[in-house]
């Protein structure tokens, strides 16, 4: 093994989900023996059992080392388990190339086709295998009128189940099939492909839907722990989109197995690609077991025991594979199976869960104890219990969970009394436990046990100070209640001793915990904000209120929306046609501080910094030597001469010295041009007028 197949097993050994790793990994197994690489595949296998692609690696690089017992055994492993088309026509391949030399090989090629295509046949993408099973039964040598017979009745058998299921390309299927009847009977082919016509054409219309509702799915992508990325939830909404879909029927079939066996194919090459989504499990056999109920109100008992077992299979394979560790589909499978009065099975199911070293078995036993109670009585729930009890790992909500279990079923306030004694021996320190046993007390009336109880925990010093703020509210409580006001204006004292730093000088915050009741408070919600009051038993209204933080400000304690992280926030201004590189986020730029900004506003535009430049010091030397004693001619209008030559501009441009008027035009316009020059030029054209001269070379 080359150091970089050994950096890579140790990349994906510190990130066993690190589907890159593992890509660059397998591809560098390929260039070495199957040997040598086989415990990667393993690995591989093992960590992605619902990925066909990682099963067909594995299964190509054995078959090209010719280790065909192994292959057979990988595909015992995977083949039903994983509907990967790709998978499939592997496995097809294998028969046609292992099998071909065999005597009775067309027939063990047809079985191997047949059960591709109950298996795997309904998948959007399986033309191929109806094609090549099709060209298959074409090439068989059928000798005899008898055998050609069931030969052409064995093609048309497949043709026409093809052109019934929803696919790419049908629209080549459904031709070659209008070939087949011509080239075996013309005369009856018309009449055959009439009838079927109908059923091809919904199927077509079918498969456009299917086409579009598969728009966008990434089929090949490796069944990994949800990360609750973009990516992730849009693949879910859309395979939740095609399960949705296929659950309207839009086969419109009125066969049920039909119509739900469709509808689990779309579940199972969802759970190729979200396996580890507990809900797409659940729903799936939710799902069969609808259906299985719907059959046996149908009359169908055989057909609604099939759906009944593979609704239990579902939940089988998923705590057997991608969720062995997921609490929730074990007691939702235990669930099912007590609903099928199979209670030997739901021990068993608990006790699998419960057996797992590196779970937390608390909540397993909580579930497993309330089952016994329910299916065998309060005696197995006490079985249950007392292997709890032995549990190391087990915490002390099964205390709680079996002593209110005895409260409310066996009716024995004493053997509930035991079972929270035994677990303040053990967990004392757990506030929980303390406040449920309180609780329990309390509703017993026992109120000098109660008192006992109270002084027993606070006086002891397991628990830290934090925890016993709520204790101290009960304590107070029950004193208001059941006492006198020595006893409560006694337990305040104690409180204000106990917490000196909140209630130094707030002696007001003791009387709202002695007046207040429920949601009822003597001080309206803004007053006790201001004073800083916080209500550590009712969530719902200390939430809306404000308490006092260790700066001595008050601070928010209710729910808090999702803010923006302020300290990353950088300066930012919009702006137009802005290069790269001016702002970390583009379309915009730094904006100036105020004072800069204040400048910037009293100094000139940028245009007027772009030129022409003026040499100064050419201007003003000719400035200096320009001759003020020459005569200067006077001038003329400029008014009038402009508004002549607006005129010609505007005729000119217009196109009407083109036309019969033009010539009359222009002469108006230079006689008004020769008027406004009489009336108001004063001076001598000169002799080198060169636009005069050509004038007077046109007129004569």
């Amino acid at each position: 093994m080359s150091d970089k197949i050994r950096k890579l097993e140790k990349r994906v050994q510190h990130n066993p989900w690190d589907i890159e790793g593992w890509a660059i990994l397998i591809r560098e197994c390929q260039g070495v023996s199957v040997e040598n690489a086989r415990h990667i595949y393993e690995r591989l296998v093992t960590q992605f059992p619902n990925c066909g692609r990682y099963w067909k690696m594995y299964i190509e690089h054995e078959m090209k080392a010719r280790n065909y017992e192994k292959v057979e055994k990988l595909f015992q492993r995977c083949l039903i388990k994983v509907l990967n088309i790709e998978l499939w026509r592997c496995y097809l391949n294998y028969v046609n190339l292992t099998k071909s030399s065999l005597p009775s090989f067309n027939e063990k090629m047809a079985q191997a086709y047949d059960f591709a295509l109950d298996k795997i046949g309904q998948d959007y993408l399986s033309y191929g295998i109806w094609s090549d099973y099709i060209g298959f039964l074409k090439g068989v040598e059928a000798i005899g009128s008898y055998a050609e017979n069931q030969r052409i009745a064995a093609v048309r058998r497949i043709y026409q189940r093809g052109i019934n299921t929803p696919m790419i390309t049908i629209e080549v299927l459904w031709k070659d099939y209008c070939s087949f009847e011509e080239s075996v009977n013309p005369n009856l082919a018309k009449r055959v492909l009439e009838d079927r016509v109908k059923e091809y054409h919904h199927s077509r219309k079918v498969s456009k839907e299917c086409e579009s509702h598969m728009r966008g799915i990434n089929r090949n992508l490796p069944s990994t722990p949800p990360n609750n990325t973009p990516e992730e939830a849009n693949q879910k909404a859309l395979w939740k989109k095609y399960i949705a879909w296929e659950k309207s029927n839009p086969l419109r079939t009125d066969d049920q197995q039909v119509f739900t066996h469709r509808v689990m194919f779309a579940y199972e090459q969802a759970l190729l690609c979200l396996g580890h989504h507990p809900e797409l499990w659940y729903e799936s056999s939710l799902f069969l077991d609808s259906q299985s109920k719907l059959l046996l109100e149908k009359g169908d008992i055989n057909s609604s025991k099939i759906f009944s077992e593979e609704a239990a299979n579902v939940y089988e394979r998923a705590v057997t594979t991608v969720l062995k560790r997921n609490p929730v589909m074990y007691f939702a499978y235990a669930d099912y199976e007590e609903g099928r009065l199979k209670y030997t099975k739901v021990h068993q199911i608990y006790c699998k869960l419960i057996e797992q070293d590196d779970i937390d078995p608390t909540l397993a036993y909580v579930q497993y104890m309330r089952f016994a109670r329910r299916a065998e009585g309060i005696k197995s729930a006490r079985v249950v219990f007392k292997k709890a009890r032995d549990d190391l790992r087990c915490g002390h909500h099964i205390y709680i969970a079996a002593a209110l279990m005895e409260y409310y079923c066996s009716k024995d306030p004493q053997i509930t009394f035991k079972i929270f004694e035994l677990g303040m021996k053990k967990y004392g320190a757990k506030e929980d436990l303390v406040l449920a046993y309180i609780n329990y007390l309390s509703n017993q009336n026992e109120d000098n046990n109660t008192r006992v109880l109270f002084e027993r925990v606070l006086t002891s010093g397991n628990l830290i100070k934090d925890d016993t703020r709520e204790i101290w509210a009960r304590f107070l409580e029950f004193e208001s209640m059941c006492g006198d006001l020595a006893s409560i204006v006694k337990v305040e004292k104690r409180l204000k001793e106990s917490f000196k730093e909140e209630y130094d000088g707030k002696d007001t915050l003791l009387l709202i915990d002695r007046y207040k009741y429920m949601d009822l408070y003597p001080l309206p919600l803004q007053e006790l904000r201001y004073l800083g009051y916080k209500d550590v038993r009712n969530t719902n209204v200390g939430s809306r209120l404000w308490a006092p933080s260790s700066g001595g400000q008050l601070e928010f304690e209710g729910p808090r929306f999702p803010t923006p992280d302020v300290n990353q926030m950088v300066p930012y201004k919009p702006m137009k046609n802005v290069p790269p590189g001016f702002h970390s986020v583009p379309g915009g730029i730094f904006p100036y501080p105020e004072e800069a900004y204040r400048v910037l506003r009293r100094l000139p535009p940028p245009d007027s910094f772009t030129g022409p430049f003026v040499v100064v010091e050419t201007l003003m030397a000719a400035i200096a030597n320009l001759n003020v004693t020459e005569v200067v001619p006077e001038t003329y209008n400029l008014q009038a001469a402009n508004k002549v030559v607006k005129l010609k501009t505007t005729y000119s441009s217009s196109g009407l010295d083109n036309g019969p008027d033009g010539d009359r035009i222009k002469r108006g316009l230079d006689e008004m041009g020769s008027q406004s020059d009489e009336e108001n030029l004063s001076f001598v054209p000169p002799s080198n007028d060169i636009y005069r001269s050509r004038q007077q070379k046109k007129i004569r």
